[in-house]
């Protein structure tokens, strides 16, 4: 996966480690959000995939933020945005590890996962 974080540091503009947390965090959000079966497929067809979503899921949202939006998107942007990324960036980072996993595991899938995670798509 370091080609995918090499890109997403060029083009969002921040440093390699930033972009391997935001992964990090946006595949934990997967983990947490998606049907298992759905995740479980996805995460087999990219290798290191399920690590990084395990490092994610310990960055945490803003405090009180959960709780107001019953989770979901609100949180996961909530936990981008700790990470000092602006709303731009986010979305160059989103369209790169959904167009990574595209690559890796095929629309068919990705497509699934998506689908299945309520108004995720809109952000793609």
């Amino acid at each position: 996966m370091e080609d995918l974080f090499n890109r997403i540091a060029e083009d969002a503009g921040i440093d390699k480690d930033k972009a391997q947390k935001a992964v990090s965090v946006i595949l934990a959000f997967l983990r947490k959000e998606g049907p298992s079966a759905d995740v479980d497929a996805l995460f087999s067809a990219i290798p290191g995939a399920a690590g990084l979503a395990a490092g994610g899921e310990s960055e945490e949202a803003p405090a009180g933020l959960a709780g107001m939006t019953g989770g979901g998107l609100m949180v996961l942007g909530g936990q981008l945005t700790n990470l000092g990324l602006g709303m731009g960036q986010m979305q160059t980072i989103g369209k790169h590890v959904f167009a990574y996993a595209r690559g890796k595991a095929g629309d068919e899938a990705v497509g699934q996962l998506v689908a299945a995670i309520p108004g995720l798509g809109q952000f793609l």
